[in-house]
C-alpha cells in the first residue's frame, strides 16, 4: 500500500490565457508535513483549492487520502480539511457555537466540541463573542473547526499570515501535535523559517513550475555559500593556514579565515585535521550554511523578505 497521501502528476490549470499550474508533479507522505514555498502569484493557492475540490484542474491526474479528486470528489472531501489564508469564523457567535455549528454540518456529536476547547486552550473564552478574540485566538479557533470532523490530511494556506511571533510559534506547536497523531499537513507560506522549522519535505514553485523539491536541508546544500570560520590566536598562525588550505577568505583584522565547506561534519572534522596535522592551532571555529533565503533567492530571483513586501 502507497505511503502517499497526496499524489499529483502532470497537475495543469490555466486562467485564460495565464498558465498558473505547468505540469506539477509531487508526492506528499502520509504523516508529514509538505511545504509549498513560491512568491506572491507563484500558484500555492491555486494548488491548495485544486487538491481540496474547490476548482477543476485542465490536465493531470490528483489523489488525495487514495481518492482521485476529478472522479471521487465527495471522497476526498470526506478526508481534508482547509484552514484558509483568513479565518473562516463567525465574529457574531461565541467560540463554542461556532465548533457546535460546523460539528452539526459535518454530523458528528457535540462531544468533540469539549474536546477541541480544550485542546485549543479555548474553553475559558468558549462563551465570548468571536470579535472579541485576539488575532491567534481566532486562528486557533479556525484551525479546531477544520479539526471537529478528523481529517487524515490537513491543507493550511498561510496560516500564520499577520500573526504576531508568539501566535506564529504556538500554530507551529499545534502543527506538531497534529503530525505526532498522524496528521498529513501540506503547509503553503511566505515565512521561509515557518517551513524551516516545521517541514520535511519542501517544494518551491516559481511561475507555475516546481524549481526543486526535497528536504530542507538537502535544498541548502545546492545552494552555494557554505563555510567554515576559523580563528586563530595571532597572525603567525593564520598565514601558516593560509599556506595550507589556499582556498579560503582571509580577515587580518579579525584573524580569521572563510573556508568553503559543505558543513557536514566529516569535511568540518578533515579540515581541522588538516590543520593540526601541520601544527596549526585553531581557537575556535563555526560552521556557516545557507539558509532558505538564500535557496529562495537562487531558485526564484527573490529573497523571503521581498516576497513578505
Amino acid at each position: 500500500m502507497s505511503r502517499a497521501a497526496i499524489e499529483v502528476s502532470g497537475l495543469r490549470k490555466a486562467f485564460g490565457d495565464k498558465v498558473v499550474l505547468d505540469g506539477i508533479d509531487l508526492e506528499v507522505e502520509a504523516g508529514t508535513v509538505f511545504s509549498l514555498l513560491g512568491p506572491n502569484g507563484a500558484g500555492k493557492t491555486t494548488m491548495v483549492n485544486v487538491l481540496t475540490t474547490l476548482i477543476k484542474s485542465d490536465g493531470g491526474t490528483v489523489r488525495v487520502g487514495g481518492f482521485d479528486v476529478a472522479a471521487e470528489t465527495r471522497a476526498v472531501r470526506g478526508v481534508v480539511g482547509v484552514t484558509g489564508q483568513f479565518a473562516a469564523v463567525d465574529e457574531l457567535l461565541t467560540g463554542r457555537e461556532n465548533l457546535e455549528l460546523m460539528a452539526a454540518l459535518k454530523r458528528v456529536g457535540h462531544r468533540i466540541v469539549d474536546e477541541l476547547l480544550e485542546r485549543f486552550d479555548l474553553t475559558d473564552a468558549a462563551s465570548r463573542l468571536v470579535s472579541t478574540y485576539s488575532g491567534g485566538m481566532r486562528r486557533k479557533l479556525d484551525l479546531a473547526m477544520t479539526l471537529v470532523g478528523e481529517p487524515s490530511i490537513i491543507f493550511l494556506d498561510e496560516p500564520t499570515t499577520g500573526l504576531d511571533p508568539r501566535s506564529r510559534r504556538m500554530m507551529w506547536e499545534i502543527v506538531r501535535g497534529l503530525v505526532s497523531r498522524g496528521v498529513t499537513v501540506f503547509l503553503t507560506t511566505q515565512y521561509l523559517e515557518e517551513a524551516d522549522q516545521l517541514a520535511d519535505r519542501i517544494a518551491v514553485l516559481d511561475c507555475g513550475r516546481l524549481a526543486a523539491q526535497g528536504t530542507p536541508e538537502a535544498l541548502k546544500r545546492q545552494v552555494p555559500g557554505g563555510h567554515v570560520r576559523l580563528r586563530f590566536a595571532d597572525g603567525h598562525r593564520l598565514g601558516a593556514a593560509v599556506r595550507v588550505l589556499g582556498d579560503a577568505v582571509r580577515d587580518a583584522e579579525d584573524l580569521t579565515l572563510r573556508v568553503p565547506s559543505d558543513g557536514g561534519a566529516r569535511s568540518v572534522w578533515e579540515l581541522l585535521d588538516r590543520l593540526h596535522r601541520q601544527g596549526i592551532d585553531v581557537e575556535d571555529f563555526s560552521v556557516h550554511t545557507p539558509d532558505l533565503d538564500d535557496v529562495f533567492l537562487a531558485l526564484t530571483g527573490r529573497t523571503g523578505a521581498e516576497v513578505n513586501a
